[in-house]
């Protein structure tokens, strides 16, 4: 890729965008941040964006529902214009269970492409139970994974099973997009 794929633009480049998605406790968060370092990209995690009603109707154990979500993934689709705007690529974790989520996503301006981070859920229940400080609790995970719609064809994204440690992921996402990393800052 092109200078765009370092955060920076050079006339005439689009800006890119990777969405990391996945059901709640799949690493989206550790990939952000390898990526973030590895990149020199901006990054934001999707539950910045959740006004207080969401973070407390998870608190408590019940799901979203498309109403709550609609909002929510227009802020994320606005902070990723913004990044194009001001010239930057970026990262952002989001988990984007359902086409029309990404449809959401897909709209902001520069070129948006989504890594979807699977295991099985065992390994993701798992990790949940292991996290502290986090609103979402692992009794929800059922719930996400039946909302879950894998990327579809025609879906710009890749797949990438997280049953390997947190750099092979990184390395296969840098991989399968032709990310380089960032220049050194001098």
């Amino acid at each position: 890729m092109t200078d765009a794929a370092q955060g920076g633009t050079d006339a005439g480049e689009r800006v890119q965008h990777l969405v990391i998605m996945g059901v709640a406790g799949s690493g989206k968060t550790t990939l952000a941040t390898l990526l973030e370092r590895r990149l020199g990209w901006p990054y934001a995690e999707a539950d910045e964006f959740h006004p207080q009603a969401n973070i407390d109707k998870m608190s408590a154990g019940t799901p979203l529902d498309d109403d709550d979500r609609g909002p929510w993934l227009g802020a994320i689709r606005d902070w990723l214009t913004a990044q194009t705007r001001a010239g930057r690529s970026s990262l952002v974790t989001c988990s984007a269970l359902k086409a029309s989520y990404r449809d959401v996503l897909r709209a902001a301006e520069g070129d948006v492409h989504f890594v979807h981070l699977t295991a099985p859920p065992e390994l993701i229940e798992e990790r949940m139970t292991r996290r502290t400080g986090h609103f979402m609790p692992p009794t929800l995970l059922p719930s996400q994974l039946r909302t879950l719609q894998p990327l579809g064809d025609g879906e710009d994204g890749v797949t990438i099973v997280v049953d390997v440690p947190p750099e092979e992921v990184a390395d296969r996402t840098v991989a399968a997009f032709g990310l380089r990393p960032a220049r050194p800052q001098g």
